[in-house]
């Protein structure tokens, strides 16, 4: 992955930093539009990353105590690394936002999305509004629309035009559906149902929506 990739993530590390270090406490026991986590929860999942962690064995323990079911693994790990206390989870966001390193279960191309797609996650049931980075947002528009497994954006949007109003990103064909950066990831990764989508296509979008899994963006 290039270099301008790695400062694009640094610089989503640290802005998530400056947003989490502004919360009550109050605000950080809120449901995230991740269903199953909190905003510290998803949190602890960002915070995590740079450090290397998961570690092969913790990872592996969470997948036998849920049966190998790998949302609900994703789930518990987070939420045992989110007993960490707020500052140290700020802290840390801020002290390895350049960092390179990342567990083996991790690749390294869902890094950017998940923390754009993430830092929604915790903006929007806050009522904060977060501005996705032009050039963020392609990069995660890009890679999420290249997925099969989890969310197979390009299924539920086929047959139309995506087109991101604010960072010059399109794709698909047919009738075009139009939404911010914001809108489309939420869409495409099943945390909403087309309701903030519009143009032509968006109706049938709206029809054929699914929920897909919330956990984690990657």
């Amino acid at each position: 992955m290039d270099d301008t990739t790695w400062q694009l993530i640094a610089n989503e590390r640290r802005t998530m930093a400056d947003l989490l270090e502004g919360l009550t406490p109050d605000q950080w026991e809120v449901t995230s539009l991740c269903s199953e986590w909190r905003v510290r929860d998803v949190a602890a999942h960002l915070a995590m990353t740079p450090t290397g962690a998961p570690p092969v064995a913790t990872m592996l323990r969470a997948l036998v105590t849920t049966r190998g079911r790998l949302w609900p693994a994703v789930r518990d790990v987070a939420v045992a690394y989110a007993a960490a206390r707020p500052e140290d989870l700020v802290a840390g966001l801020r002290r390895d936002a350049a960092s390179r390193r990342k567990s083996v279960f991790v690749q390294a191309e869902n890094i950017l999305p998940d923390l754009v797609i993430h830092g929604q996650d915790i903006a929007v049931p806050l009522g904060i509004d977060r501005a996705v980075p032009p050039a963020a947002g392609r990069v995660a528009l890009s890679r999420i629309w290249s997925l099969g497994w989890p969310f197979h954006a390009r299924r539920r949007f086929a047959g139309v035009t995506v087109r991101a109003e604010d960072c010059d990103w399109s794709a698909g064909q047919g009738p075009e559906v139009r939404g911010s950066t914001a809108q489309l990831l939420a869409e495409m990764t099943g945390r909403s149902v087309g309701g903030d989508l519009h143009g032509p296509g968006a109706e049938a979008v709206r029809r054929r929506t699914a929920p897909a899994p919330t956990v984690s963006a990657t």
